[in-house]
Parts: structure tokens; sequence; C-alpha cells
């Protein structure tokens, strides 16, 4: 089963599961937001979500950090079942900037929906009910959400909470265009607080993601002119000064 905890400096949230959890997750996050120029724009919030997969993946190739959790199994249960077994899991760890899980948090709603009216246009039964696919991998992506909104509510206050739902869930797609530089900025400034303004600031972040503000009109206009210069699109564009440390305090 996957579970998100909020890391111990407050940068982020590390997610775990097991190999089995991490391949239907990693498989589940790759089939609901579709292929390459399948929906063009929403194809930077894409690339965000794959670089969840990403992690995803070389945690399965051994390159992030596995952690011992206890099975539930002790001597009596070994004596009782007849069997000689390890007492703990290993589970794989990777970890994920608060910005960045709130983003694709959000992107992962418009990419149910873009796949679920996908699924429903293919396939007879999915059309006559498109609320309620017994999709796989519909499934696999809730059930990453619902863990994700566990963790916030643990974090945050009952207040905070609800409020953080609410900017969390739209009725329409929202991550349609969506600059996603800016979001790499969101990140950038939340590495460089300390853990207690983190932490304060984790309902902010989901707030100043979806509403389109002042340095978000700023940065959309150098992306767009950008394309316009260079003839790219605007995932191409990249923010002078944007750097990602070589090693967060998570």
């Amino acid at each position: 089963m996957i579970y998100v905890t909020n890391t111990p400096n407050n940068a982020g949230v590390a997610i775990y599961g097991d190999c089995l959890d991490f391949d239907a997750l990693y498989e589940a996050l790759h089939t609901v937001v579709g292929n390459e120029e399948e929906h063009m724009r929403y194809e930077a919030a894409r690339i965000r979500v794959l670089g969840v997969c990403y992690d995803l993946r070389h945690a399965l190739m051994g390159d992030r950090e596995v952690e011992f959790i206890d099975n539930g199994m002790n001597k009596d249960k070994m004596r009782n079942m007849g069997i000689i077994a390890h007492d703990k899991n290993i589970y794989l760890k990777i970890n994920v900037l608060w910005p960045e899980l709130l983003f694709v948090t959000m992107a992962l709603n418009d990419f149910v929906r873009l796949y679920a009216e996908k699924q429903a246009k293919n396939n007879y039964y999915a059309m006559l009910d498109k609320r309620n696919i017994w999709d796989g991998s519909i499934a696999k992506v809730r059930l990453f959400q619902a863990a994700i909104a566990k963790c916030i509510k643990e974090v945050v206050s009952p207040a905070s909470f609800s409020r953080m739902m609410n900017l969390l869930n739209h009725d329409y797609t929202w991550t349609d265009g969506y600059i996603t530089q800016y979001l790499d900025v969101l990140n950038i400034k939340f590495i460089n607080m300390d853990k207690e303004k983190r932490l304060k600031s984790i309902p902010t972040m989901a707030k100043r993601l979806n509403e389109h503000d002042k340095e978000y009109r700023e940065i959309e206009s150098v992306v767009l002119e950008g394309t316009r210069e260079f003839g790219c699109s605007a995932g191409d564009i990249q923010l002078e000064g944007i750097e990602y440390p070589e090693e967060i305090d998570w």
C-alpha cells in the first residue's frame, strides 16, 4: 500500500511503498496522463506527473532510499503458522517537494477527467455512467491522492485542510496551458525557507498555485514572449536564476 508522510524538515513528503506498489502506481500514472502530444495544452503538467514517475522508476531500480517496516509478524504467529519469516518488509521511498506534490495532485484530477472521457468514447459500458468507471488506473491514482490528502490533514490545521481540499479539487480542467515555470519559482522559494516557515506555508503554496496572481502573470508573459522569440513551446523555456540545489534538507 502506498503511504505518504511529511519529511522531518517539512520540505516535502516521503512516498513509501513496496516494489509492487511502486510499479502499480508508476503504470497507473503513465496510463492516466496519456501519450506525448495526446493533450498538447496539458503537456507541461504531464511532464510534472512524469517527474514523479521518474523517481518511482529509479526507486525500483535501486537508486533511491529504502526503509524496513514492521509487517506484523512475531514469534507467536510464526510458531502457529509453522514458518520462519522476516518481521519487516522492505519499502521503497521517494521524496517530493510540497509545492510540486500539490501541483501534481491537482493535475491528476485533470488527467483522470481526460482519461475517463477517452475511455467513455471507446467503451459502451463506460458510457452508461461516466462518473463510475471501474478502471484500475483511476482507482490507483485516487488511492494515491487519498494518501496525499491524509498526509495534508496530519500537518495543517482543520480550517486549512478544509480550504486546501477546496483548492485541490476542481470541477473543471485546471492545468490547461499552465505555465509550470511558476511552479519552479515556488519550489525554490519553499526550499529556501526554514523548517517552521515551510510548515506554515503549505496552505499558502496551494493558494498561490491556484490563483494566477501578479507574479504568475509576469512569469507567463516572459515565457510566452520566449516562445514567440525562439519559436518553441512554453515547456522549452527556462527562467534565468532557477537552479535546484544538489542536496535538499528534507
